[in-house]
């Protein structure tokens, strides 16, 4: 078991992972910065009342029955931005990395799944192994 744990943690993944929720927790404050300071007054505007914004009070003597439109606006945008400076700078730039890589070391591109599927029909049934865009190829053939 603990071979198992050790072997998880000695991924790849999980390293890129931790590394990913460092940088997104960091960048986060950046963003709620940037929607609180330049984004929410423009969506109050939208509102069009100077006291609640872009919101809704449903009972006038409960502060709790306040409906923030303005507020799920924010996250969602604060979401998108998190989400595409993490895609454009870590993910983007790794998928790259790990395609040169695999490139360098002479490894191909892995099969479709077409591809799989026809060379185990093909084991089934005891024939030999063709590639399916090959024109002799029986698994031309239904």
């Amino acid at each position: 078991m603990l071979k198992g744990f050790k072997d998880f943690i000695m991924q790849g993944n999980v390293i890129d992972l931790a590394v990913a929720v460092v940088i997104g927790t960091a960048f986060a404050s950046i963003v709620d910065a940037f929607t609180s300071a330049i984004i929410n007054p423009l969506i109050a505007l939208l509102g069009g009342n100077s006291e609640i914004g872009f919101a809704v009070q449903l009972l006038d003597n409960n502060p709790e029955t306040r409906m923030d439109f303005g507020l799920l606006i924010t996250a969602i945008i604060n979401f998108l931005l998190i989400a595409a400076v993490i895609y454009f700078i870590l993910v983007g730039p790794m998928n790259k990395m790990k395609e040169a890589a695999a490139k360098r070391k002479g490894i191909d591109a892995p099969a479709s799944d077409n591809d799989l599927l026809v060379e185990i029909r093909d084991l089934l049934a005891g024939r030999p192994l063709t590639h399916p865009s090959d024109p002799q190829s029986p698994s031309g053939e239904s």
